[in-house]
């Protein structure tokens, strides 16, 4: 894949109209978006539907979890709207459910591992007896084994991760920052050419890239340095 394809603008946005604004803006110098809660619930499900029918990709980030038939039942619908992938929290029953319901539909599901705004604290705090990465791992086996698409996880553990997986199965990395620039609340972050050599094979960049007074700009910046660092 081109780093085009490889690159995913996280549209972390109040509105359609300024989601619409980002992507004007953007042109063809990305092909990739995510959607999440912020922007689902501004109206956002039309407009990644919207996306997907105008040739872009759409990472429909939802992070469902629920029982086998709501999971499968949302997992048929999401299918329908042409989405190219879709999260769920990597529990194996909610997996399975997912796997099963998007069959055939070539919809990518990708297993929520930890959260890339947690530390070793926050699982503790949550109930966990572990540390962020021996979850991570263990949900990674966990998501091979019930045939998800991919996984996300920090790019701290993409190589770790990469080991269990495969070679086939994408490794989707949020928390990326270019070298400089703020982490914000994220606790677990990489540069986009340090992602990509640790196996990430997707990095999401929203803050970087949507805040920034020229996106166009930051996000051809980024993609130059994710591909020097493919022919590294």
């Amino acid at each position: 894949m081109e780093a085009r394809e490889r690159l995913i603008v996280g549209l972390d946005v109040p509105t359609v109209t300024e989601a619409e604004e980002k992507v004007r803006a953007l042109g063809d110098s990305v092909l990739f978006y995510k959607i999440g809660y912020q922007l689902v619930f501004a109206g956002g499900l039309e407009f990644a539907r919207d996306l997907a029918q105008e040739g872009k990709k759409v990472f429909l980030d939802m992070k469902l979890l629920d029982i086998d038939n709501t999971v499968a039942k949302g997992v048929e619908n999401i299918a329908r709207m042409g989405m190219s992938m879709l999260t769920l929290h990597a529990y194996p029953k909610a997996m399975r459910a997912a796997v099963e319901a998007a069959r055939g539909s070539g919809l990518c599901l990708l297993g929520v591992t930890v959260l890339t705004s947690m530390d070793a604290e926050d699982l503790i705090e949550a109930g966990y007896e572990t540390d962020p990465h021996r979850l991570v791992l263990r949900r990674a086996e966990q998501a091979r084994a019930a045939g998800m698409g991919g996984i996300v996880c920090s790019a701290e553990e993409a190589a770790a991760v990469r080991g269990i997986v495969g070679a086939d199965m994408a490794i989707v990395t949020p928390g990326i920052r270019p070298a400089g620039a703020d982490k914000g609340d994220q606790k677990r972050v990489m540069t986009p050419a340090e992602a990509l050599k640790a196996g990430s094979s997707h990095l999401v960049v929203a803050r970087p890239i949507v805040k920034a007074d020229d996106p166009r700009a930051a996000a051809e910046a980024i993609l130059a340095e994710m591909a020097g660092a493919r022919k590294a």
